[in-house]
């Protein structure tokens, strides 16, 4: 990934916490078919020295998986805050007239080594694990319990487990560090105006600005 210093990030606190708040990753492999790439819900978890796993589960069906466990490496793509900047919001535009339009986004990419599992005592604890982090939100979050123990057993049988031990991530932060502070002004000025996206998105500007 292209990585100005102005918009990298490094901390993994900052990568674990766009995970966890925009779980759903790109996982992508590369084998004899070429690339291929799912869409997939991933749990995060780091341990006291910093090494950092993804979990994730997918259908049986999906030839995904054996390519998985062929494989020495595979990535998954994590998409933040992001959105389009007007060059009409900048102070530069005004004076000079030399802007043009680009875009604020946040990302992570994890590379790492998968693992697949078909183990159902790791397979309870990801589904429980993934539930707990969505249905927490929820007036009335839905357990596993709350469906019959057999439709559970069967729906258990059709997933298999992803485990993947990151070894190499990577976190840009492109919020307009590279602008002067009239033209950050422009910008927050301008998506605090917009939708609750824009608005989030100018939070983000605001906090990673020089």
């Amino acid at each position: 990934m292209y990585q100005p210093t102005s918009f990298r990030d490094d901390c993994l606190e900052s990568h674990i916490a766009l995970v966890r708040a925009n779980p759903l990753g790109m996982l992508i492999s590369h084998g004899d078919q070429g690339l291929v790439v799912d869409p997939l819900p991933f749990l995060i978890d780091a341990d006291e020295q910093g090494h950092v796993h993804l979990r994730a589960h997918l259908s049986r069906a999906n030839p995904h998986w054996p390519l998985l466990q062929a494989v020495q490496e595979c990535l998954v793509v994590f998409q933040g805050l992001q959105g389009y900047i007007s060059p009409g919001w900048y102070e530069t535009k005004r004076q000079t007239g030399k802007a043009v339009p680009t875009w604020n986004y946040s990302v992570v990419q994890l590379r790492g080594v998968p693992r697949v599992t078909e183990d159902a005592g790791w397979l309870r604890q990801q589904l429980d694990g993934l539930t707990a982090l969505q249905e927490g939100r929820q007036p009335e979050p839905w357990h596993r319990e709350d469906a019959p123990a057999n439709y559970i057993a069967a729906q258990m049988k059709g997933i298999v487990g992803i485990e993947i031990t990151v070894t190499h991530r990577e976190g840009k932060w492109k919020m307009s560090q590279n602008r002067s502070a009239d033209d950050v002004d422009g910008v927050v000025a301008a998506l605090r105006a917009g939708d609750v996206a824009q608005q989030q998105l100018a939070d983000e500007v605001e906090r990673r600005r020089g």
